[in-house]
């Protein structure tokens, strides 16, 4: 049976049982001993501090964006005073969350990729072991912690610039009264809507660092294969952060929808 299967199917089973072992072993080091705290400080630093400002030129360009598009659609249909509760809504819930890692993952999760492949086929892992020193302990964990731990705040700070953009582009291009930009906000936005995207801000990150550093853990044929590996995992993060994007949409949406029942049935 195994004989007759395609060898792309074999590759990717064989990749996928890899990559399991991979998130598995490393949950499995923090908890046991988390790393040094050193290493999650610089991983930080570098994942979070260092990726504020295209997180913020994106966010802010996007809620620029979005209040022009929406104040252009409703404004001739007399429900202009929306735009700032769909600007809002949009960022928190679907382009806060996508475009953040989306970026992380161009800035970030290709570099760490390309490092962590560098190491590999220049032996560097293998010398780290021999020094009895676990590769997934000192390398990995602290990029794991790191990147689930910033992707939600680097979300929220993408969220906020994105609300003072359209905020901008509404009150001081459009003439639009601040209070029709602002009134609607308390109303209409939800805490579902915030810790819908705080969610997927989690598992986002969690995709970025983990698919990153296994194609660079996994990355064999010289200088071309840390170009191939860097590749690829950019590619698969934004494919499977795309499909996953969906998956959560649906799953959290309707989990409201059941608990709002629930709830409603009861009371």
């Amino acid at each position: 049976m195994v004989q007759g299967m395609p060898t792309k199917l074999i590759n990717f089973l064989t990749a996928l049982s890899n990559y399991t072992r991979l998130v598995f072993g490393v949950i499995w080091v923090i908890l046991k001993r988390p790393p040094n705290w050193t290493l999650i400080r610089d991983q930080m630093y570098e994942i979070g501090v260092r990726s504020l400002p295209v997180v913020a030129i994106t966010g802010f360009c996007t809620g620029m964006v979005l209040a022009a598009q929406s104040f252009f659609q409703l404004s001739d249909k007399g429900l202009s005073s929306a735009t700032g509760l769909m600007v809002t809504k949009a960022m928190m819930v679907e382009l806060g969350p996508v475009l953040t890692a989306f970026m992380v993952t161009g800035r970030v999760g290709a570099a760490m990729c390309a490092e962590l492949g560098s190491m590999r086929v220049t032996e560097q892992i293998d010398a780290i072991r021999s020094m009895a020193v676990d590769p997934l302990r000192h390398l990995i964990a602290p990029r794991f912690i790191a990147g689930i731990s910033m992707l939600p705040l680097l979300t929220v700070f993408s969220c906020l610039m994105g609300i003072i953009g359209g905020f901008v582009v509404s009150v001081y291009y459009y003439d639009m009264p601040e209070n029709s930009f602002l009134g609607p906000l308390p109303v209409h936005i939800t805490t579902f809507d915030f810790v819908s995207g705080i969610i997927k801000a989690f598992v986002f990150g969690f995709i970025i660092i983990t698919i990153s550093c296994f194609r660079g853990m996994a990355t064999s044929g010289g200088a071309a294969g840390v170009g191939r590996a860097t590749t690829h995992s950019v590619v698969i993060c934004y494919t499977v952060i795309l499909i996953g994007n969906f998956i959560l949409t649906v799953a959290m949406n309707n989990s409201y929808n059941y608990f709002s029942e629930l709830v409603t049935k009861w009371t």
